[in-house]
């Protein structure tokens, strides 16, 4: 029948080629049909399929020499006849495949063979025993070399199918033995040298399954890096395919919650992926999509932060590692990899806090001091972005740290740092804005500072709030200022002619504002300044500050009821509400009674409301 099959697609006049192609698929069918009932005929042992069926079957096969039957009949076999069977008569099976036609789509029939074999192993752990008995993986290998090397020109695509199906086979069968998934990769990456990075997407494709099969399999990239093929394997991936596997290994990261927790795995780790650290091949791709770009480099954040180890010296080394690697990364890259970087940092600064970290003076031990120092250079090297503002965050940051340590020295540099790039490099104003009330809220939780220093400091701070372009800006500023002078849990830290003296200043401003707004526009918009203030005084009133008195609150709530009742005032309902709302909350504190109570009892709100 098979012969008569190969013999038709060669007989007869071009005319009834459709009516023989007909005729031919059924016969195709009946060829199939005769190996179904064959593997079905009771009596058909092991044994006899070993001796006679199979050897006289591959013979027909063979000897056809025709593409199209020889593809057919070894889809039929694999399909029909136990798994159990294809076990036990590997070698006569495989020994057939190079015997085949090179037009023939091996790669499929393997592949669909291994497949079959490996959810046969996953059926039941009893037949594991069977794999190793016969040599299942060594003669697969064997016999994907020789079927590679008798089709000399067989197209990347098909070598890496092989090889990937191999892989899958592997770690179905032998999940413990990394050192077959690893010769595997080997003998792939020894097939694909000399063809330097691969272009054909359906190869690319094949590469990226070949090398998501150890992270599926195992969960978990720390095993994955002991496979010294594997990156071996990556070289050939085009540079967007790379980033496309950089990000399945970030993800699998991610999803099973992997903590890398050694210098040399992280380095490891970070040279797959070295895809989405930096240009691959020197230069930035204007072309990427902006989202996909910054997508990727959250993710490679993300990943900074599952870097973890409890050991401090081991943690610096990784962070270390973590700094070399993304510093090479170019400017865009390092506003999104430099933050996670520096707190990661400032954790091990904390978890090694102390003013006396290093009594013995050794240099090779891990100390806060080590630490500042390799921040502040990995801050200088956002200069080349610019990017003042957050470096301007990341200065702060160090400079709290350093106060939590007990570093006065270390803290005041940095606090120095920040004010220079304030002074030489931040220049809009709303940036400016931001900047200030950031100095100003983490100078206030400083408390390692002396007299002088913290004076210095503070001197700079409220003269900057006096110089922003705007009114309103300068007056926000300046009575922010006086949290820097009164600080409740310090009473070494409680000037109170010093909070009124900025709150006075604050109130000149707004006074100056409201002027400037009358003359242009006849507006309220400084109104709400003054009632901002309000709350101001009300606040270090409740503080105990003796310097805010009962008189300077009412002088400042006649002030503001005069100016929303003045006709040149523009009425405005948020500014309305907002002064409603305090003075409500003068009347609550008042009917609270006790202590508060008896200290607001004085103010007359309800009069003025």
């Amino acid at each position: 029948m098979n012969k008569l099959w190969v013999r038709m697609q060669h007989q007869g006049p071009a005319r009834e080629k459709e009516k023989r192609e007909k005729e031919r698929s059924e016969l195709r069918d009946l060829v199939g049909k005769n190996l179904h009932v064959l593997s079905q005929i009771e009596g058909i042992d092991l044994e006899m399929y070993k001796e006679s069926v199979l050897p006289r079957v591959l013979e027909q096969v063979v000897n056809c020499k025709d593409e199209i039957a020889q593809f057919y009949l070894m889809d039929c076999i694999i399909q029909v006849f136990p798994d159990e069977y294809h076990l036990q008569t590997l070698d006569v099976l495989l020994g057939a495949c190079p015997q085949l036609q090179p037009s023939v789509d091996i790669k499929t029939v393997l592949s669909q063979l291994m497949e079959r074999l490996s959810n046969y192993a996953a059926s039941s752990a009893e037949v594991l025993p069977e794999f190793l008995q016969v040599e299942a993986f060594s003669k697969l290998s064997n016999a994907i070399g020789k079927v590679i090397e008798a089709h000399v020109d067989m197209p990347t695509v098909g070598v890496v199918t092989l090889y990937s199906s191999l892989l899958k086979f592997t770690l179905h069968v032998h999940p413990d033995r990394l050192d077959y998934a690893d010769q595997v990769l080997g003998a792939c990456v020894k097939k694909l040298s000399g063809k330097g990075k691969i272009e054909d997407n359906k190869a690319t494709k094949q590469i990226v399954a070949l090398l998501s099969a150890p992270l599926e399999k195992y969960n978990d990239i720390v095993t994955t890096l002991k496979l010294s093929n594997y990156p071996h394997v990556m070289e050939y991936l085009d540079n967007e395919t790379n980033k496309v596997m950089a990000t399945v290994i970030i993800s699998s990261v991610m999803k099973n919650k992997t903590h890398v927790s050694t210098a040399d795995k992280v380095e490891a780790l970070f040279e797959l992926i070295k895809g989405l650290i930096k240009d691959l091949d020197g230069t930035f791709d204007d072309e990427i999509d902006e989202d996909d770009f910054n997508e990727e480099q959250n993710s490679v954040a993300r990943l900074i932060q599952m870097l973890t180890n409890e050991d401090p010296e081991e943690m610096f080394k990784i962070i270390c590692t973590v700094r070399k690697h993304i510093l090479t990364g170019g400017p865009k890259r390092l506003v999104f990899t430099v933050p996670p970087l520096f707190f990661s940092s400032l954790k091990l600064v904390r978890q090694l806090q102390g003013p006396e970290e290093n009594p013995f003076g050794d240099d090779t031990t891990t100390t806060p001091k080590k630490i500042f120092q390799l921040l502040n250079q990995t801050i200088e090297a956002l200069s080349i972005i610019p990017a003042p503002e957050l470096a301007l965050r990341l200065y702060l940051q160090c400079a709290e740290a350093a106060n939590d340590c007990e570093l006065e020295p270390v803290a005041y540099e940095f606090f120095t740092q920040a004010y220079i790039l304030y002074e030489e490099e931040i220049s809009d104003s709303k940036a400016q804005i931001t900047a200030l009330h950031l100095i100003i809220g983490t100078l206030q939780r400083m408390h390692v500072f002396g007299v002088e220093n913290r004076d210095t400091l503070t001197h700079k701070a409220t003269g900057y709030s006096a110089k922003l372009l705007k009114k309103p800006d300068q007056c926000r500023a300046v009575y922010s200022c006086a949290h820097l002078f009164w600080v409740d849990d310090q009473e070494n830290m409680k000037d109170g002619e010093r909070v009124l003296i900025c709150l006075k200043r604050a109130l000149r401003i707004a006074n100056a504002a409201q002027q400037m707004s009358s003359a242009t526009r006849g507006s309220t918009g400084s109104v709400a300044l003054f009632v901002e203030i309000l709350n101001k005084y009300l606040y270090f009133f409740e503080k105990g500050n003796p310097h805010i008195t009962v008189a300077s609150i009412q002088s400042l709530m006649e002030l503001i009821t005069t100016e929303l009742q003045s006709d040149s005032t523009t009425p405005d309902q948020a500014t309305d509400a907002f002064f409603a709302s305090t003075l409500r909350y003068i009347q609550f504190q008042k009917q609270k009674g006790g202590a508060m109570g008896d200290k607001y009892e004085p103010i007359k709100a309800s009069s003025i409301a």
